[in-house]
């Protein structure tokens, strides 16, 4: 079948974010790392400046601001041990496609994105713990940064009462299996750098990769670690979560992240977005 992607996300309302908070609560719960939000300027009233006493300090006009505190702030000081690398406080190591750390075994200290089995394919968060597909820029690979996927999932348990569209856009490697549960399906069988447990990642898991320490509509996310993350430069620029929508119609909607801005959209199952897996942490 072949469905034309259209864009359908619309600002969060209060009640929603309400839903959000409390999503928010469960992940502390589950004793996941969170990150920093990668903020480290803060703002004097009419412009950004450096978070110094003077202009935000305790006794200044806009105090205790979050460019002040945190894994940022002892980033930007210098004073931030990491186990890998990354942009302000996020804290990242690449993983080759044996599933062998950046540095470990056969992994080199710095491998090249690429399919070898000593290339990188994926990303691991040192904070939370989770790791992430890194996509590729190859037209004739499974993960190839373009391909789109309906919202499909037959867990009954997960899917707000309705499994959502089956191979709803023609536009991935195989276009009988552009859906969300069959990629799963097809990464699990490659092994992805040596792990068969990849999944949606939930809404949360996936806000943790946000840097809001840069400009509005560029790539907010550390490129470094992410390549081939697409923005506002594509049609298509909201990704996937697992997250069936609780509000409006559950059944047919589900909630999805834009790499390009701090926003969530809500949007129908039966359109075409990208789609980014995770493992590890808590489903």
């Amino acid at each position: 079948m072949s469905t034309k992607t259209h864009l359908s996300a619309w600002p969060i309302p209060a009640h929603a974010l309400v839903i959000l908070g409390a999503l928010s609560a469960t992940m502390a719960a589950q004793a996941v790392g969170l990150t920093d939000t990668g903020q480290t300027l803060c703002y004097n009233g009419s412009a950004m400046v450096a978070c110094d006493a003077i202009t935000t300090g305790d006794s200044a006009a806009y105090p205790a601001q979050d460019g002040r505190f945190g894994r940022d702030a002892a980033a930007t000081a210098g004073q931030l041990s990491k186990t890998g690398g990354g942009e302000a406080g996020f804290d990242y190591t690449r993983v080759c496609n044996s599933g062998e750390l950046a540095g470990v075994g056969s992994c080199p200290a710095n491998p090249v994105l690429g399919s070898g089995n000593d290339d990188w394919g994926c990303t691991k968060d040192n904070i939370t713990g989770l790791t992430w597909e890194v996509k590729i820029d190859d037209a004739t690979h499974l993960r190839h940064r373009d391909w789109s996927y309906s919202w499909y999932s037959t867990d009954n348990t997960t899917n707000g009462g309705y499994a959502g569209t089956p191979d709803g856009g023609d536009n991935c490697l195989d276009t009988t299996r552009c859906d969300t549960e069959k990629f799963v399906t097809d990464v699990n069988t490659t092994g992805l750098c040596g792990n068969s447990d990849w999944r949606m990642p939930h809404i949360n898991e996936l806000q943790t990769l946000t840097h809001y320490g840069k400009t509005y509509n560029s790539a907010l996310f550390d490129k470094g670690y992410f390549p081939n993350t697409n923005t506002n430069t594509q049609t298509v620029m909201f990704y996937w979560s697992a997250m069936s929508l609780a509000i409006l119609d559950p059944s047919r909607w589900a909630w999805a992240w834009r790499g390009s801005s701090e926003s969530l959209g809500r949007s129908s199952k039966s359109t075409a977005y990208f789609v980014r897996l995770v493992r590890g942490g808590q489903p």
